[in-house]
């Protein structure tokens, strides 16, 4: 058979293409994602809760645009096997895992109760837990993948009235910083993006105080979180290249970099707020690499910076 320009380009793409996973797929980030990767030519499993209930619609959106659909709740241990297990089948394996179902808050901090925090860091922190391990026998196996950590600016710094969501995030951003050094001997990648705050509606699905009874203790001080929300939500109106297709286009860039090549975090914001992150990350990976070398682990930070 002869060689042509455009076989070239076929088999190309077949080796490029790959199978990904992604959870929390029913809405925003996820939802755009889905849709970016699979335009991309890859092969993608969607997954969500209520797929056959009240996110029926929604994954019979995604389907006719081809992707495969799974049931999957990040907070069951038995439902994110099962999914896994099928998404496997689906696919033919998994070569990427975007982790981005998650749950956001607003409200003093003092008013939400523990209950509160577990429900969220279910979510959060101990749903991507659950994924991670349900997939990495299989990564390990092929010795290659990608794990794609969606966390947020605020794993970096904190913002007032975000309290359990920030600490979730922080302790997201420090499992992936784990999981980056012990699989750099296995040829995964685990990378981290950071956007800032968009106009999705992940804005309005926010945990509120499970106690709000305890704002009453802080006076007229008790509506500064509503008025910061009224205030951020006026500033994305404001500032239209803040938009939600940035971070897909960033998960799918990731996707496309040749494995070894990938930067570890990248930050997404053009609210003022992605420059000096960027610089405070690249500060702090000068720093992780100093201690490392110094204790002779250099190796294990294979990641671009």
């Amino acid at each position: 058979m002869t060689d042509t320009v455009t076989d070239r380009h076929y088999w190309s793409f077949l080796e490029n293409r790959k199978n990904i996973l992604i959870t929390g797929a029913s809405s925003g980030f996820g939802k755009l994602t889905t849709q970016t990767l699979l335009k991309a030519g890859h092969t993608v499993v969607a997954s969500m809760r209520g797929a056959d209930t009240k996110n029926k619609s929604v994954a019979a959106e995604l389907k006719s645009a081809g992707a495969h659909i799974v049931e999957i709740d990040v907070t069951r241990d038995n439902s994110v096997t099962k999914g896994v297990d099928a998404a496997l089948e689906m696919a033919a394996g998994i070569d990427v895992v975007v982790n981005n179902a998650g749950m956001g808050v607003i409200g003093l901090q003092e008013s939400f109760t523990p209950e509160d925090w577990q429900g969220l860091f279910d979510i959060n922190v101990f749903g991507v837990q659950r994924v991670n391990r349900a997939v990495l026998p299989h990564m390990r196996e092929k010795n290659s993948g990608l794990l794609v950590h969606i966390t947020s600016i605020l794993g970096r710094m904190v913002l007032p009235f975000y309290g359990p969501y920030n600490a979730s995030k922080w302790a997201m951003e420090a499992l992936a910083e784990n999981y980056r050094v012990e699989l750099s001997g296995f040829g995964i990648d685990v990378c981290i993006v950071e956007p800032g705050g968009f106009p999705t509606n992940f804005m309005d699905k926010l945990l509120k105080p499970g106690d709000p009874d305890r704002d009453g203790g802080y006076g007229e001080f008790a509506q500064a979180p509503l008025a910061l929300f009224t205030n951020f939500e006026k500033a994305l109106a404001d500032n239209p290249s803040q938009n939600p297709q940035n971070v897909a286009d960033a998960v799918a860039d990731l996707v496309d970099t040749p494995a070894g090549q990938r930067s570890f975090r990248t930050v997404v914001d053009k609210m003022g707020m992605g420059d000096p992150m960027a610089s405070y990350n690249e500060q702090l990976e000068q720093i992780t690499a100093g201690i490392y070398n110094a204790f002779g682990m250099g190796e294990m930070l294979k990641l671009k910076t």
